[in-house]
């Protein structure tokens, strides 16, 4: 099943006077400079392969790629190459394109471990998510055919205890998993018996009107559970937090938009004692730039959601009553994205500011905070946030049309490249993993790979922190530290924005802009 997403990263008019940005960045320059932790670079490497990767969490779930003891999870692309039946839905990669095997990864005490896939000597498989335990769930082929789309069928699958688990399905010919808590509760979606010529998966991204439907489920007790709809034929669950709260997608009914192709889609919230909860939509039909990015463990959502039109779309907050439009709703900013939420309803993502900045920005009590560039960038967005208030994300330079990773902590800004030996020649570009512990992961380029393109060739990375306040770390590079100021931000520098609608800088992959399912069933 070759996964078809519709890139979908809005251009907004920007029309409201607001109030001048709250910018903890300018103070710190002014005031201070943060003394940040000193970090262990580790680069992952691949499996024989030219990529590996650490899923993104706004992608199909994805969420806790780091668990608290340091353990992360990802793929890795091997020697093999894939066949003419693989399935770019868990095969080729973060974006299905490259043309080799890739196997679920674990990194655990400086090892990486290669996770293997079901029986078939062909068969992809990734790892998504890892509990505390570190229990992992992902998808595998599992080599059969699935006749309605003609490659290989994937599983929903469970690693412990050095051995992998078929989940099943609802009776049909596939599933996934996309995450698991530390009560080994694992969602996804799986497919049932039932013929759905609008099945989500089937129609929605593979563009096959002979599928079946699709369904979100919980897994636990070696049983899978199907959570049932908002009131049309498919859902998907894409979260699931520590209370078993799930959070994911559903149709509300079988009408087809004519714009679209397909029925409405809202967000939900599902609870063992009310059942699914339907979160609404900011008018739209909610099928052109609809998505959720992540749930706390207070039930809390943030998302994408569609303006009435289908045209436009705002970033949004479920606050646990209500849908807040944080576009419009915001103090200081316009937020364009949510990307994140901890258990402080703290929020973050890409918002414009007054002054034409368009930087990552940490949203609390409805106040968007500016956090700036790294200096002489023009752009950046926060991708990740603990419970800490650290922020990792992504930096970008207008005049070199390059990215960089950065870290953000007590109103300071770091470039995570700082970190990397320079003999390594890495380029770290792309973070969205975070603990409590803060270790950190993402995607970097290798030598003789070219910035962006990280998904044809970029290595995953961890930056694990390891100063006197980490003991037990061996290898820190204490020189890296004290060869860089710590307070590499720039939080007001952005005229070449000033007077202009562009949210994103030309070059930028718009893989990263992906909101859970992104459906375009005409391509």
């Amino acid at each position: 099943m070759k996964v078809r997403f519709l890139m979908c990263f809005s251009v907004i008019t920007l029309s409201v006077a607001l109030a001048n940005p709250v910018s903890l960045a300018a103070q710190d320059k002014q005031q201070h400079q943060h003394k940040f932790h000193h970090y262990l670079f580790i680069d992952v490497g691949t499996f024989g392969g030219p990529e590996s990767y650490i899923n993104q969490p706004f992608t199909f779930g994805s969420h806790n790629q780091i668990n608290p003891r340091g353990t992360a999870v990802g793929g890795a692309g091997t020697s093999v190459p894939t066949t003419p039946t693989s399935d770019g839905f868990v095969c080729g990669g973060l974006d299905g394109t490259v043309p080799f095997v890739n196997h679920g990864f674990v990194w655990q005490d400086g090892n990486v471990t290669d996770l293997g896939a079901l029986p078939g000597a062909d068969n992809c498989s990734v790892a998504k998510s890892i509990n505390a335990r570190g229990e992992i769930v992902g998808t595998s082929e599992n080599g059969e055919i699935d006749p309605a789309v003609g490659v290989t069928q994937i599983r929903a699958v469970l690693w412990k205890d050095g051995q992998i688990r078929d989940l099943g399905t609802l009776g049909g010919n596939g599933s996934t998993a996309d995450a698991i808590n530390d009560r080994d509760q694992v969602v996804g979606f799986a497919f049932n018996a039932i013929p759905d010529p609008l099945s989500y998966i089937y129609f929605g991204l593979a563009g096959s009107p002979n599928g079946t439907q699709t369904r979100a489920y919980l897994w636990e007790n070696g049983v899978m559970q199907d959570l049932g709809t908002l009131g049309g034929p498919d859902a998907a669950a894409l979260f699931v937090n520590e209370s078993g709260q799930v959070a994911g997608l559903s149709y509300t009914n079988s009408t087809v938009n004519p714009v679209t192709g397909l029925p409405t889609i809202h967000p939900f919230v599902w609870t063992r004692e009310n059942g699914m909860r339907d979160l609404g939509s900011l008018g739209g039909t909610c099928t052109v730039n609809c998505g959720l990015a992540a749930l706390n463990n207070r039930g809390q959502v943030v998302g994408l959601s569609d303006l009435a039109g289908d045209q436009i779309a705002h970033p949004f907050l479920w606050d646990g009553q209500k849908l807040i439009d944080l576009f419009t709703d915001t103090i200081g900013a316009t937020p364009n994205s949510a990307n994140a939420i901890n258990d402080s309803e703290e929020i973050v993502g890409n918002a414009v500011f007054p002054n034409g900045a368009s930087d990552a920005y940490l949203w609390k009590d409805g106040v968007a905070t500016d956090l700036g560039t790294l200096d002489g960038d023009c752009y950046s967005e926060a991708f990740a946030i603990n419970s800490r208030g650290q922020v990792v994300g992504q930096s970008y330079s207008c005049a070199t049309q390059t990215e960089r990773t950065f870290l953000w902590e007590n109103g300071s800004m770091i470039d995570l490249n700082s970190f990397v030996p320079p003999s390594s020649g890495v380029q770290l570009i792309e973070a969205y993993a975070l603990n409590e512990r803060g270790e950190i992961g993402g995607d970097g380029n290798p030598p003789g790979c070219a910035n962006p393109n990280d998904a044809a060739c970029g290595h995953a990375f961890l930056l694990i922190p390891c100063d006197e306040n980490h003991p037990g770390v061996e290898g820190c590079d204490y020189s890296l530290m004290r060869a860089t100021t710590a307070a590499q931000v720039s939080p007001v520098s952005h005229d070449v924005l000033k007077g202009t609608q562009r949210l994103s800088p030309p070059s930028r992959t718009n893989r990263l802009h992906i909101r859970g399912f992104a459906i375009d069933p005409k391509n």
